[in-house]
């Protein structure tokens, strides 16, 4: 892992759309390419448990060649969960800031909005934001200019799949399908899981 705050920028990915790139090993410089496709006619890309594992350990790879973060902070909530797993990944510290367009019963905002304090660690450090998409780069930019703000040394973004124009520093997967998490599929209700209704034309 790189050393020192001024690693490469992380470059675009050069597969074809939809392509995941996973590197065979941690010794070896090639990747071999999966490639992973949204249901043609609806749109949607149903992301598995086992997909979702081998895009965090790729994007982790990633950074990992051209970065040298400090501490991992996960954009709460879909953010949290790969985060997290980059982290660990990485056998760095992982914290999280909360941005949303929702706040408790509120009117979904058009734009997002700091909802918490930055964590107090990122003084001084080197640090990744980690988000599970981006398309806008609202959210990101939000998350950048608040960790900067409480004295971050330095701040790169990474994202589980990049589904639009803005450009990440590092991203696992690029699509413009609406993503499915594995863990945002279904809902508890009534003590039962049924389907998220928000996937219900899918």
């Amino acid at each position: 892992m790189p050393k020192g705050a001024n690693g490469p920028r992380g470059s675009r990915s050069t597969a074809a759309r939809d392509t995941l790139r996973v590197r065979t090993s941690t010794t070896s410089q090639s990747f071999m390419p999966r490639r992973y496709k949204a249901d043609p006619s609806k749109g949607y890309f149903q992301v598995e448990w086992p997909l979702f594992g081998e895009l965090s350990r790729a994007l982790a790879l990633k950074v990992a060649r051209a970065y040298d973060p400090e501490l991992v902070v996960g954009i709460a909530t879909a953010g949290v969960i790969p985060g997290a797993v980059i982290a660990a990944i990485l056998d760095r510290d992982f914290r999280s800031i909360l941005i949303s367009r929702r706040n408790d019963d509120a009117p979904v905002r058009n734009t997002p909005t700091v909802l918490g304090a930055a964590p107090q660690e990122v003084g001084g450090r080197r640090v990744l934001i980690v988000d599970e998409t981006c398309e806008s780069g609202d959210t990101l930019r939000l998350a950048v200019a608040a960790l900067v703000n409480a004295g971050a040394k330095e701040v790169r973004t990474a994202v589980s799949f990049r589904t639009g124009p803005y450009e990440p520093d590092f991203h696992g997967l690029e699509t413009e399908s609406v993503i499915v998490l594995p863990w945002d599929r279904e809902i508890l209700v009534d003590g039962e899981l049924v389907p998220n209704p928000k996937y219900e034309d899918q």
